[in-house]
C-alpha cells in the first residue's frame, strides 16, 4: 500500500512538473506552456526585434504584407522567410491557423479584440506594443523571452542594451530640443516621451519639445502648432511620396523653425523610428542621433 501511494506521489509530481513548466505573466493573465515554442508567429515588429536578440526566426509576421518593413539589421539576423500574416491592425486568423504555431505573440491595444480566436489556434502572449514606451518595451522584452525560458539571458543582454545606451548618452553633449513625426497623406504626427522614439531621445539625455505631462504617444499637429513647439532637430519619416509636410513646406511658417533655419530638419526612415521598436533599433537611432548633433 505505501509502495502503492509512493507511486502515485511521484506519478503526480511528473504530471505537475509536465504542466506548465514555463509560465509567463503578460497583460491579461498568465500564460502556460508545456515545453518551449518551436514555431512562433509575431503580430507587431517590436516582437520581431525582441525574436531577433534571441536569434529566433518567426515562423509568421504580421508584416503589413511587405518584408522589407523590418529593418536590414534585423532581417541580417532572422532572414526574411516567415510567412505574412497581413496587416498588423487585422492579421489573417486563417493564415496564422495554416502555420501550426506553438505560440502566437499579440499586441494588447491592436489585438486584445481577437485575443479568444487567437487563443484558440495556440498559446497567446499578448504584451504591450503599439503606443508602448521604451521602458515598457524593456520589460516585454524579457517577457517574450520567458516564453522561451531564456529570461535570464534576456535580462543580461537588457544590461548590456543600457550600458551601450550609456555609452551613447555619454558622447552627447547638448541640451538641445529633438523631435521625431511621421508624416502620411493624412498628416503629421509627433511623437511625444510617451512613444519609442521620444522615449531614446529622453534616455539619451536630451529633451522633447513636447511637453512632458501629455498622456498621448501620438499627437497629430497643425503647422502652426509645430512652429509653437519649435525642435532644434527635427527628424521625419514620411509615408508616401507626398505627404502633409509636403504642405507644410509650402507655407511662410516653415521657415520660422528653428530646425528649418539652422538645417536640421532631417527626412529619416520611419521603419527604424516609429515600426521596429526594440533594442536593436534604439541603438541605430542612438548612432543616428550622435551623427546629427556631431554634423
Amino acid at each position: 500500500m505505501l509502495k502503492r501511494t509512493l507511486f502515485l506521489m511521484a506519478a503526480l509530481l511528473v504530471t505537475t512538473l509536465s504542466f506548465g513548466q514555463i509560465s509567463v505573466q503578460d497583460e491579461l493573465g498568465t500564460l502556460e506552456l508545456d515545453s518551449v515554442p518551436e514555431r512562433v508567429v509575431a503580430l507587431e515588429f517590436s516582437f520581431v526585434d525582441a525574436l531577433a536578440n534571441l536569434d529566433i526566426a518567426p515562423i509568421g509576421v504580421a508584416d503589413d504584407g511587405d518584408k522589407t518593413r523590418v529593418i536590414e539589421q534585423i532581417r541580417a539576423r532572422i532572414g526574411d522567410e516567415w510567412v505574412s500574416l497581413g496587416s498588423r491592425s487585422q492579421p489573417s486568423l486563417e493564415v496564422i491557423a495554416s502555420l501550426n504555431p506553438d505560440l502566437i505573440i499579440a499586441d494588447r491595444e491592436r489585438h486584445e479584440a481577437i485575443y479568444e480566436d487567437l487563443k484558440r489556434i495556440a498559446p497567446t502572449l499578448i504584451l504591450k506594443s503599439r503606443g508602448e514606451t521604451y521602458e515598457d518595451n524593456l520589460k516585454a522584452v524579457v517577457k517574450v523571452a520567458a516564453a522561451f525560458d531564456r529570461a535570464d539571458e534576456m535580462e543580461k543582454k537588457v544590461a548590456e542594451h543600457g550600458a551601450k545606451m550609456d555609452q551613447f548618452a555619454a558622447q552627447i553633449d547638448s541640451d538641445a530640443s529633438v523631435m521625431f513625426a511621421v508624416s502620411s497623406a493624412r498628416g503629421v504626427t509627433m511623437h511625444t516621451p510617451k512613444a519609442y522614439a521620444g522615449g531614446v531621445v529622453n534616455r539619451l539625455g536630451l529633451r522633447s519639445p513636447v511637453p512632458e505631462e501629455t498622456e498621448d504617444a501620438y499627437v497629430r499637429t497643425t503647422i502652426e502648432r509645430l512652429v509653437k513647439v519649435n525642435p532644434d532637430y527635427f527628424l521625419v519619416g514620411e509615408y508616401g511620396d507626398e505627404t502633409v509636410i509636403d504642405t507644410f513646406k509650402e507655407n511662410s511658417l516653415w521657415n520660422v523653425m528653428n530646425a528649418v533655419k539652422n538645417d536640421r530638419y532631417v527626412e529619416t526612415d520611419p521603419r527604424l523610428w516609429s515600426l521596429n521598436r526594440g533594442m536593436i533599433a534604439a541603438e541605430i537611432m542612438a548612432e543616428e542621433i550622435i551623427a546629427l548633433l556631431e554634423e
